[in-house]
């Protein structure tokens, strides 16, 4: 049996992307014997319909369940309708999550645990208002006039840039001090690669002036 894992690095010891669709890689692995394969995320960069395609491309390589930070309902319609197991709120490495797995710690989701297009002006995530929103600082106030912006969530993404969902954010008071360590690790992860995607738009709208 194989199960696949949405991962940040191709490696067992690397955290479980808090991302479906659009996670960084993903990790096919036998939980009976840890063999493992990282695929990079080939929908990573997809402008749109990131989530089934990422969830045509896990049936297609055979996986029998998927662990991830969150999924969306397009997605989970997806994989349901494929057979494939879906369970969501997942923290922690690639390795912990499959021994967690194995010894029937995780269940599956009856329903996807985020909105449809999470991300893409959704709960949390790019929302009203051009300049610095509510995400950012409530002193710049909230921006002008509705469109692409910095709403709740941490990145600006310009008409054609594919925004990344946030991290699946549990409840903190209900978690023990390793899990609270392991959710913010994600977190934190998560704006690193948030502030990387920034840093790549803001070199290649330079190049393009020049």
């Amino acid at each position: 049996m194989k199960i696949a894992l949405s991962a940040s690095s191709p490696d067992l010891s690397s955290q479980v992307d808090p991302r479906f669709g659009r996670c960084n890689y993903f990790m096919f692995v036998d939980p009976e014997t840890m063999e493992f394969e990282a695929v990079e995320n080939p929908n990573l960069s997809s402008s749109s319909g990131a989530g089934i395609q990422s969830a045509q491309f896990i049936s297609d390589k055979g996986a029998k369940a998927v662990l991830t930070g969150s999924c969306g309902p397009n997605a989970f319609q997806t994989l349901q309708a494929a057979g494939i197991e879906v369970i969501v709120g997942v923290m922690g490495t690639v390795e912990e999550a499959v021994a967690q797995y194995k010894s029937g710690r995780l269940q599956a989701t009856a329903q996807p645990n985020v909105p449809s297009h999470f991300g893409i002006g959704g709960a949390g995530a790019v929302g009203s208002g051009f300049g610095m929103g509510r995400g950012m600082g409530r002193g710049m106030g909230r921006g002008m006039g509705r469109g692409m912006g910095m709403g709740r969530g941490m990145g600006y993404m310009p008409p054609g840039q594919a925004p990344q969902s946030p991290p699946f954010a549990p409840d903190m008071s209900q978690l023990s001090p390793e899990e609270k360590i392991a959710a913010l690790k994600q977190q934190a992860e998560y704006l690193k690669q948030q502030l990387e995607s920034i840093s790549r738009q803001i070199d290649e709208v330079e190049k393009n002036k020049k």
